[in-house]
């Protein structure tokens, strides 16, 4: 039993002190370099990563990069936006440094145009278009006051006016309220185009007095006395 145990404590010795070797034998290599693009720009952020020695190091704004490595790894780099890239350290090396730059091919993917709508099918985009919305309060409002305006100049005796003319009588009135808000009125007597329109009326004998038959007092008796006799 004991010759069991000897022999089992001197093979983990043995072990052990062979792996120590293996372990102080194995020398690192300080790999750096720069990390530029097709144009030669420096790119920032890139992964490196050590495969052997399971060790990450990032890429300065710069491009500059640096990360421990040994004899045959693998060290890959990778970034947003670019194709995958790695170098391999060969067995052969015996330098302590060593200086590798990387030039990184854009990786782009072209795809067809997408049209993002706030629906999710075909069925709610319907509904939305087909549901009725409420009316915005000051466009009800302006309704009920254009139909107000055409009502009152409907009634006006002795007026006919066309809806046409109605519609263009109320733009402009609403056309007016919008260009003097919180402006004092207009007045007209400062206008030169409207003074220009008032010369134009006389001359074209708009303001002549019109002959009217007006009914005197002895027609009016005689009007009466007719239906007295019939």
């Amino acid at each position: 039993m004991n010759r069991v145990i000897y022999t089992i404590i001197f093979l983990t010795v043995t072990f052990l002190t062979l792996h120590g070797q293996t372990t102080e034998r194995q020398t690192y290599i300080q790999v750096s370099g720069l990390i530029v693009d097709a144009s030669y720009k420096p790119v920032s952020g890139v992964a490196v990563i050590s495969k052997k020695l399971k060790r990450g190091a990032v890429s300065e704004r710069s491009g500059i990069y640096s990360i421990p490595s040994t004899k045959g790894d693998t060290i890959f780099f990778r970034a947003l936006g670019y194709k995958r890239y790695h170098t391999i350290i060969p067995e052969s090396y015996d330098g302590r440094q060593c200086n590798v730059d990387i030039v990184l091919d854009i990786d782009t993917i072209t795809i067809q145009e997408v049209t993002i709508l706030p629906w999710k099918t075909y069925n709610d985009f319907l509904k939305e278009m087909t549901r009725q919305k409420p009316v915005d309060p000051i466009i009800e409002n302006m309704n009920d006051n254009l139909a107000s305006i055409y009502v009152a100049m409907s009634n006006q005796v002795g007026v006919r006016i066309s809806p046409e003319a109605g519609y263009r009588y109320s733009m402009n009135q609403n056309f007016n309220a919008m260009a003097t808000h919180e402006q004092y009125p207009v007045n007209n007597l400062l206008n030169p185009f409207a003074w220009a329109k008032f010369v134009d009326g006389l001359k074209h004998g708009l303001f002549k007095n019109q002959k009217f038959d007006k009914p005197t007092e002895a027609k009016v008796r005689k009007k009466s006395k007719k239906q007295k006799s019939k």
